[in-house]
Protein backbone atom coordinates (compact mmCIF):
# COMPACT_ATOMS: atom_id res chain seq x y z
CA UNK A 1 0.00 0.00 0.00
CA UNK A 2 1.13 3.31 -1.17
CA UNK A 3 0.08 6.66 -1.41
CA UNK A 4 2.34 9.86 -2.66
CA UNK A 5 0.53 13.15 -0.47
CA UNK A 6 3.31 15.54 -1.73
CA UNK A 7 0.90 17.60 -3.80
CA UNK A 8 -0.91 17.99 -0.78
CA UNK A 9 -0.23 22.01 -0.27
CA UNK A 10 -2.10 25.21 1.32
CA UNK A 11 -1.08 28.61 1.31
CA UNK A 12 -1.61 30.49 4.80
CA UNK A 13 -2.32 33.90 4.53
CA UNK A 14 -5.23 34.24 6.96
CA UNK A 15 -3.74 36.34 9.83
CA UNK A 16 -0.11 37.32 11.04
CA UNK A 17 1.37 37.24 14.75
CA UNK A 18 3.27 40.59 15.46
CA UNK A 19 4.94 40.78 18.70
CA UNK A 20 3.60 44.41 18.96
CA UNK A 21 -0.01 43.31 19.09
CA UNK A 22 0.09 40.60 21.43
CA UNK A 23 -0.11 40.11 25.34
CA UNK A 24 3.34 39.75 27.64
CA UNK A 25 1.25 37.16 29.67
CA UNK A 26 0.96 33.98 27.52
CA UNK A 27 -2.23 32.81 29.48
CA UNK A 28 -4.08 36.06 28.19
CA UNK A 29 -2.84 35.55 24.52
CA UNK A 30 -4.53 32.15 24.96
CA UNK A 31 -7.38 33.18 26.32
CA UNK A 32 -7.69 35.57 23.08
CA UNK A 33 -7.00 33.29 20.48
CA UNK A 34 -9.25 30.90 21.95
CA UNK A 35 -12.32 33.35 21.98
CA UNK A 36 -11.40 34.29 18.28
CA UNK A 37 -11.92 30.91 17.53
CA UNK A 38 -14.98 30.42 19.37
CA UNK A 39 -16.26 33.31 17.64
CA UNK A 40 -15.11 31.85 14.37
CA UNK A 41 -17.80 29.30 14.71
CA UNK A 42 -15.60 27.07 12.46
CA UNK A 43 -14.27 24.77 14.99
CA UNK A 44 -16.96 22.21 16.17
CA UNK A 45 -14.57 21.50 19.47
CA UNK A 46 -12.42 24.66 20.16
CA UNK A 47 -11.61 22.83 23.50
CA UNK A 48 -10.33 19.99 21.74
CA UNK A 49 -6.39 19.09 22.68
CA UNK A 50 -3.43 16.57 22.43
CA UNK A 51 -1.66 15.44 25.51
CA UNK A 52 1.76 13.53 24.95
CA UNK A 53 3.12 11.58 27.51
CA UNK A 54 6.32 9.41 27.94
CA UNK A 55 4.44 5.88 28.41
CA UNK A 56 6.25 2.99 31.19
CA UNK A 57 7.24 1.70 27.97
CA UNK A 58 9.61 4.18 27.39
CA UNK A 59 7.53 5.36 23.96
CA UNK A 60 5.90 8.15 23.83
CA UNK A 61 2.55 8.80 23.01
CA UNK A 62 -0.24 11.26 22.34
CA UNK A 63 -3.93 11.07 22.34
CA UNK A 64 -7.50 14.03 22.37
CA UNK A 65 -8.68 15.24 25.46
CA UNK A 66 -10.87 17.80 26.36
CA UNK A 67 -9.60 21.07 27.94
CA UNK A 68 -12.63 21.98 30.39
CA UNK A 69 -10.77 24.94 32.26
CA UNK A 70 -7.80 27.62 31.82
CA UNK A 71 -6.77 30.14 34.10
CA UNK A 72 -3.70 31.73 35.57
CA UNK A 73 -2.16 28.70 36.66
CA UNK A 74 -2.63 27.08 33.96
CA UNK A 75 -4.85 24.31 31.79
CA UNK A 76 -6.98 21.82 33.68
CA UNK A 77 -8.51 17.86 32.04
CA UNK A 78 -9.82 15.15 33.14
CA UNK A 79 -9.51 11.39 32.97
CA UNK A 80 -8.91 7.85 34.69
CA UNK A 81 -5.74 7.72 36.72
CA UNK A 82 -5.87 4.19 36.35
CA UNK A 83 -5.46 4.37 32.61
CA UNK A 84 -2.34 4.45 30.68
CA UNK A 85 -2.50 8.07 30.34
CA UNK A 86 -2.97 8.19 34.55
CA UNK A 87 0.24 5.61 34.80
CA UNK A 88 2.70 7.58 31.97
CA UNK A 89 1.85 11.01 33.72
CA UNK A 90 2.38 9.77 37.14
CA UNK A 91 5.83 8.40 36.43
CA UNK A 92 6.80 11.50 34.00
CA UNK A 93 4.57 14.58 34.61
CA UNK A 94 6.20 16.19 31.70
CA UNK A 95 3.53 16.70 29.12
CA UNK A 96 2.91 18.50 26.15
CA UNK A 97 -0.63 20.08 24.95
CA UNK A 98 -1.35 20.82 21.39
CA UNK A 99 -4.37 22.83 20.00
CA UNK A 100 -4.82 22.73 16.73
CA UNK A 101 -7.37 24.98 15.00
CA UNK A 102 -7.22 25.10 10.94
CA UNK A 103 -9.53 26.75 10.01
CA UNK A 104 -7.92 29.49 11.69
CA UNK A 105 -4.25 28.50 10.25
CA UNK A 106 -3.51 28.70 14.56
CA UNK A 107 -1.64 25.71 16.90
CA UNK A 108 -0.46 26.32 20.49
CA UNK A 109 1.99 24.17 22.31
CA UNK A 110 2.17 24.05 25.74
CA UNK A 111 5.24 22.42 27.61
CA UNK A 112 4.48 21.91 31.55
CA UNK A 113 4.00 19.59 34.78
CA UNK A 114 0.93 17.76 35.09
CA UNK A 115 -0.52 17.51 38.49
CA UNK A 116 -3.51 15.94 40.50
CA UNK A 117 -6.23 18.92 41.03
CA UNK A 118 -7.16 18.48 44.49
CA UNK A 119 -10.25 15.75 45.41
CA UNK A 120 -12.60 18.30 46.16
CA UNK A 121 -11.66 19.81 42.73
CA UNK A 122 -12.57 16.77 41.18
CA UNK A 123 -15.49 15.75 42.55
CA UNK A 124 -17.13 18.84 42.10
CA UNK A 125 -16.69 18.57 38.13
CA UNK A 126 -17.94 15.37 38.46
CA UNK A 127 -20.96 16.44 40.18
CA UNK A 128 -21.68 18.97 37.38
CA UNK A 129 -21.19 15.79 34.79
CA UNK A 130 -24.41 14.13 33.21
CA UNK A 131 -25.36 10.47 35.53
CA UNK A 132 -24.45 8.58 31.64
CA UNK A 133 -21.28 10.34 31.87
CA UNK A 134 -20.44 9.24 35.62
CA UNK A 135 -21.75 6.02 35.01
CA UNK A 136 -19.52 5.54 31.58
CA UNK A 137 -16.27 6.84 34.25
CA UNK A 138 -17.01 4.08 37.21
CA UNK A 139 -17.69 0.80 34.74
CA UNK A 140 -14.25 1.37 32.34
CA UNK A 141 -11.28 -0.15 33.16
CA UNK A 142 -10.22 2.59 30.97
CA UNK A 143 -6.83 0.92 28.91
CA UNK A 144 -7.46 -2.28 30.04
CA UNK A 145 -8.23 -5.37 27.55
CA UNK A 146 -11.45 -6.39 27.68
CA UNK A 147 -13.17 -9.74 25.64
CA UNK A 148 -15.86 -6.92 23.94
CA UNK A 149 -17.76 -3.80 24.00
CA UNK A 150 -21.01 -6.15 25.66
CA UNK A 151 -19.09 -6.43 28.97
CA UNK A 152 -18.77 -2.78 29.03
CA UNK A 153 -22.51 -2.33 28.28
CA UNK A 154 -23.86 -4.97 30.65
CA UNK A 155 -21.82 -3.56 33.55
CA UNK A 156 -23.31 0.10 32.89
CA UNK A 157 -26.88 -1.61 32.42
CA UNK A 158 -26.54 -3.07 36.47
CA UNK A 159 -24.75 0.08 37.76
CA UNK A 160 -27.99 2.13 35.80
CA UNK A 161 -30.48 -0.03 37.28
CA UNK A 162 -29.67 0.17 40.91
CA UNK A 163 -27.89 4.00 40.54
CA UNK A 164 -29.43 7.57 41.77
CA UNK A 165 -28.91 10.12 40.38
CA UNK A 166 -27.39 12.33 43.65
CA UNK A 167 -25.93 9.52 44.83
CA UNK A 168 -23.58 8.61 42.26
CA UNK A 169 -19.85 9.42 43.76
CA UNK A 170 -16.74 9.94 41.97
CA UNK A 171 -14.38 6.92 41.84
CA UNK A 172 -10.84 7.81 43.26
CA UNK A 173 -9.14 6.43 40.38
CA UNK A 174 -11.37 9.42 38.28
CA UNK A 175 -10.74 12.81 38.53
CA UNK A 176 -8.46 16.31 37.08
CA UNK A 177 -4.98 16.91 36.21
CA UNK A 178 -3.59 20.77 36.32
CA UNK A 179 -1.00 21.11 33.59
CA UNK A 180 1.17 24.40 34.91
CA UNK A 181 2.82 25.37 32.08
CA UNK A 182 6.98 26.08 31.30
CA UNK A 183 6.56 27.12 27.56
CA UNK A 184 4.03 27.95 25.30
CA UNK A 185 4.28 28.32 22.20
CA UNK A 186 1.99 30.28 19.53
CA UNK A 187 1.99 29.78 15.61
CA UNK A 188 0.17 31.56 12.95
CA UNK A 189 0.15 29.70 9.85
CA UNK A 190 1.55 32.36 6.57
CA UNK A 191 2.52 32.83 2.88
CA UNK A 192 5.18 31.01 1.58
CA UNK A 193 6.18 29.02 4.89
CA UNK A 194 7.13 31.73 6.68
CA UNK A 195 5.14 31.11 9.47
CA UNK A 196 5.25 33.33 12.82
CA UNK A 197 6.15 31.31 15.92
CA UNK A 198 6.56 33.05 19.32
CA UNK A 199 7.43 31.24 22.04
CA UNK A 200 7.31 31.93 26.11
CA UNK A 201 9.19 30.83 28.47
CA UNK A 202 8.68 30.75 32.31
CA UNK A 203 12.03 32.11 33.97
CA UNK A 204 13.08 31.15 37.78
CA UNK A 205 11.52 34.65 39.04
CA UNK A 206 7.89 33.72 37.05
CA UNK A 207 8.59 36.26 34.41
CA UNK A 208 8.11 34.99 31.15
CA UNK A 209 10.62 35.15 27.98
CA UNK A 210 8.91 36.22 25.05
CA UNK A 211 11.09 35.25 21.85
CA UNK A 212 10.67 34.65 17.93
CA UNK A 213 11.62 31.39 16.09
CA UNK A 214 12.35 30.66 13.17
CA UNK A 215 9.33 28.73 11.16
Amino acid sequence: MEKDLGNYRKSYEKEALEESKISDNPMQQFQTWFYEVEASETVDEANAMSISSIGLDGFPKTRVVLLKKYYEEGFVFYTNYDSEKGRAIAAHPEVCLSFFWPSMERQVIIKGLAEKLPAAVSDNYFDSRPLGSRLGAMVSPQSEVIDSRVVLEDSLKSLEAKAVDGQVKRPDHWGGYLVRPKSIEFWQGRPNRLHDRIRYTLEEDLNWTVERLAP
